[in-house]
């Protein structure tokens, strides 16, 4: 069985090994037609292509051609244009140059009329001169006198007549200024005086500020008063809720700590959130920004004046003159008002207005420093110009208004003088306030002077004291000890109506942060 089988596989071979070779040679006939197949189809696709790419091209350049073509007409167009205004300037041209020759031919013949006059006068003036000659020989023959000793003696005789009238007039004139001087004088300043508009000063020190109902007092006041209580500890002013409908009274005599104090009121109450910390916030902001305000109030005082090139400090300045009264009268108002008076005073005299304009201005920024040196406030002022570049005349002006220094510049008095009409004039101040507010400060200057105060604000009119200390630095017992010594020395240095009340407050405060 095994031997058949083998028989038979191998009688197979040769017949396997014929139809391998039969399948390869009809594969290969295949694939010889296929792939000439292919290329012959490879070449008809790339005549076609070719084709295409040969009609895409011949598009693209005739689309060039005209585009071209379009750009040739439009230069064409240009040019012809140009071509054709150039022509019409030429005839004008040449019609002006006519014109031209025209006139030039009229005033070649005025030119000779002219001349054709001037030669005839000339004759004329020759046969007059002939003629004075001849005058003038017969008078100094009748005379005895040469023309030249005539002139002399006729000029002795006319120098000493007017010497003589000369010196009349001039005593004349010296008598007339002396009695008429004075008279001049207060011209002028009434003439200053009428031509700038002021206003009356006004006694204020409390502020009221209007709310839409009368539930937003209970929010101010808050739960215990500690709202009410924690604004009038961050602003110094005293704020009374009473039963005045929709209102309520903010009370100070400093006008910055009212103002701050107002804008805290009306943000806290637009805002909704009244809280302690909300309010020290608000408080916070509000300084920052009444800051900014003041900056812009000297910026546009300076402006409004048209005084240029202030230093920024000095601009600042000018801008807190307008939170500080004197006597009264809006420190600000006073200062422009002096500042209109002197320029128009300069003018007046034929001096510099702007130089007036500017040390009339700036004459009183030495009650606005900072900090307040025992210095009086024209020499301070005076200093603190020439800190920030003022020229010498602007600060002698300043520092001499009150006859501190000696004045060296012609505008000095014009300074003092306008100082003078501005705080005399009728409503312009008043001396009870001044005092009034000076009060206060001295009230509020004992306090600070004690080691770990933190503030402190004058209220009531001055008759309580409420001193902020550093809970810190100071003890319960040491704010009993700190009242009794404020109170003894207010006693003992001070001239006061009634009393005055010293509260002493120290507040301990607890704080975390979650994150």
């Amino acid at each position: 069985m095994d031997s058949n089988y083998i028989t038979i596989l191998i009688s197979s071979i040769p017949s396997v090994i014929v139809g391998y070779i039969i399948a390869n040679i009809l594969f290969r006939i295949n694939a010889q037609k296929k792939s000439k197949q292919i290329i012959d189809e490879a070449k008809k696709t790339s005549e076609q292509l070719k084709k295409d790419k040969i009609l895409q091209a011949k598009e693209k350049f005739l689309e060039l051609k005209t585009e071209h073509e379009k750009v040739i007409n439009e230069r064409n167009r240009k040019i012809i244009e140009l071509e054709n205004k150039i022509k019409d300037k030429n005839n004008r041209l040449n019609q002006k140059m006519e014109d031209i020759n025209r006139k030039s031919k009229d005033i070649s013949k005025k030119r000779e009329d002219i001349e054709t006059k001037l030669n005839a006068i000339e004759k004329k003036e020759e046969i007059l001169n002939k003629e004075y000659q001849r005058q003038v020989s017969a008078l100094e023959n009748i005379s005895g006198l040469t023309s030249k000793e005539a002139k002399k003696e006729i000029i002795s005789v006319l120098q000493s007549e007017a010497k003589t009238e000369a010196m009349s007039i001039i005593q004349n004139t010296i008598d007339e200024a002396k009695l008429t001087a004075n008279n001049e004088a207060k011209k002028i300043i009434i003439q200053t005086i009428q031509r700038v508009a002021t206003e009356h000063a006004i006694e204020n020190s409390v502020s009221v500020f209007n709310i839409e109902s009368d539930d937003v007092k209970g929010r101010i006041i808050g739960r215990e008063g500690r709202n009410i209580r924690t604004l009038e500890a961050s602003t110094g002013v005293e704020i009374i809720v009473d039963d005045t409908p929709e209102a309520i009274i903010l009370s100070c005599f400093d006008p910055v700590r009212r103002e701050i104090a107002r804008l805290s009121l009306h943000k806290l109450v637009s805002d909704g959130r009244i809280h302690p910390a909300r309010i020290e916030e608000v408080v916070n902001k509000t300084e920052k920004q009444l800051e900014h305000e003041i900056i812009q109030t000297g910026k546009k005082t300076c402006i409004d004046l048209g005084i240029h090139g202030l230093h920024p400090e000095l601009i600042r300045m000018v801008g807190r003159m307008k939170y500080r009264s004197s006597y009264g009268q809006n420190l600000l108002q006073h200062s422009r008002e002096t500042a209109n008076l002197c320029a128009t005073m300069a003018s007046e005299l034929g001096l510099n207005p702007k130089s007036a304009k500017r040390a009339g201005l700036l004459h009183d920024i030495g009650k606005v420093p900072d900090d307040e040196p025992e210095l009086p406030h024209a020499i301070l002022g005076m200093k603190l110009a020439e800190k920030y570049g003022e020229k010498k005349d602007i600060c002698n002006a300043i520092g001499a208004h009150h006859d501190e220094i000696e004045m060296n510049h012609i505008i000095s008095p014009i300074i003092q003088v306008c100082d003078a009409i501005s705080g005399a004039r009728p409503g312009a101040r008043r001396e009870i306030v001044e005092a009034y507010i000076q009060r206060l400060k001295e009230l509020e200057n004992i306090a600070l002077s004690h080691k770990g105060v933190l503030k402190s604000y004058a209220i009531q009119a001055g008759r309580e004291l409420r001193v902020i200390v550093e809970s810190e630095k100071i003890s319960d017992d040491q704010a009993m000890s700190i009242s009794q010594e404020i109170s003894q020395k207010v006693e003992n240095e001070m001239t006061y109506p009634g009393q005055v009340k010293v509260t002493v407050i120290r507040e301990t405060r607890a704080v975390s942060i979650a994150k």
